[in-house]
């Protein structure tokens, strides 16, 4: 995943921390356009919890609100690790576009679903959706049908390992494309950390023997297309005045009508529809970037982008622990200790120097 993989802007991957900036996070995690706004919401819940209540009012419960978010926050981070083995399931019953089709139309129900609920719409404006069409493209349909293909040839473990890259290449995009964001020491450090990090999950010292170069470049270039779709969103939907749930359920539509076109053009179509793949690819894009696009939204709202972003750290942890102990996958040593490394850039590169 995912970024991994929420149908958001915010932290898959990829993912994958729902902030203006180039935010972490899994991928194969859905991401839609919504990054942009998540601030306002995020001061918003601040202020609401800042209001003093009316004398008569009991305080909220205190120990069940911390409860129920570690909870959600728990399960996020399960639903975006097996994003990645729920791809390699999915992939040995169908063609890795099929796999990607079937996850964004899961997804786009459940959203559309939520909507209908909330008695919400979706954008009007034909520039809006043109918009939204790339940003689809950049954070859904390419992405993920690059992840769904990397697995045909890598280990899931190693492709949740590209997927915690996004950081990197966020950071290195945005001071190029954002003026705003000026390099410093300690994230010019994080993004060298980083590719270090790359170099020795891909065993570079060993001429990269035993690893599919092809499909470990796929998976590198889903962890780039995150942060190029978020960058994009930022300079042309900023400040858009939809919903994040209306915005995200257009753009899930519009990634599942592409790849609707491109899946037609390119696979044959399913003769066999087998268990175990059919219910990898529903949990994927009913939980994976559906419902863990609400989770997210949630979280950011109740406990803030930078605990909320935190997800990141743990979903290579989970996918890796799923790849190997559900999939039988090979790990060497290297493969996590690069993973370490990779994750400790991504913290630097996403840190903040202390104000006095």
């Amino acid at each position: 995943m995912s970024s991994t993989d929420a149908p958001a802007a915010t932290s898959p991957s990829t993912s994958p921390a729902p902030v203006p900036a180039p935010p972490t996070g899994p991928p194969p995690r859905p991401a839609t356009a919504t990054a942009t706004a998540t601030a306002t919401a995020t001061a918003t819940a601040t202020a609401r919890a800042t209001t003093a209540a009316p004398p008569d009012t009991a305080p909220p419960a205190t120990p069940r609100r911390t409860v129920a978010w570690q909870l959600r926050f728990a399960f996020l981070c399960l639903v975006w690790g097996f994003s990645f083995l729920f791809i390699k399931v999915g992939t040995e019953g169908f063609a890795p576009l099929q796999v990607t089709l079937g996850r964004v139309a899961f997804g786009a129900l459940v959203l559309l679903a939520i909507l209908a609920i909330k008695r919400e719409r979706l954008p009007r404006s034909p520039r809006t959706w043109g918009h939204l069409a790339v940003a689809a493209f950049l954070l859904n349909a390419l992405p993920f049908s690059l992840f769904a293909y990397s697995e045909l040839t890598i280990p899931s473990t190693l492709a949740s390992i590209c997927n915690a890259t996004s950081p990197l290449w966020g950071m290195a995009l945005s001071v190029v494309a954002l003026s705003e964001d000026r390099p410093t020491r300690r994230r010019v450090a994080g993004l060298g950390i980083g590719f270090l990090g790359v170099l020795t999950v891909l065993g570079a010292w060993q001429g990269f023997s035993g690893t599919d170069l092809t499909g470990t470049a796929m998976a590198l270039g889903a962890s780039l297309s995150y942060p190029v779709g978020w960058i994009y969103v930022r300079r042309t939907l900023a400040g858009s005045r939809h919903s994040h749930l209306s915005m995200s359920s257009t753009q899930l539509l519009l990634a599942a009508a592409q790849l609707a076109v491109v899946a037609a053009l390119f696979t044959p179509a399913p003769t066999a529809f087998p268990l175990f793949p059919v219910l990898a690819v529903f949990a994927l894009g009913a939980f994976g970037t559906g419902v863990a696009f609400l989770l997210q939204y949630g979280l950011v709202a109740e406990v803030g982008p930078t605990t909320a972003q935190m997800v990141t750290y743990f979903v290579p942890v989970i996918a890796t622990a799923s790849g190997v102990a559900l999939l039988n996958e090979h790990l060497s040593w290297n493969t996590p200790v690069g993973a370490l490394i990779i994750l400790a850039g991504a913290a630097l590169t996403q840190s903040k120097p202390r104000t006095p």
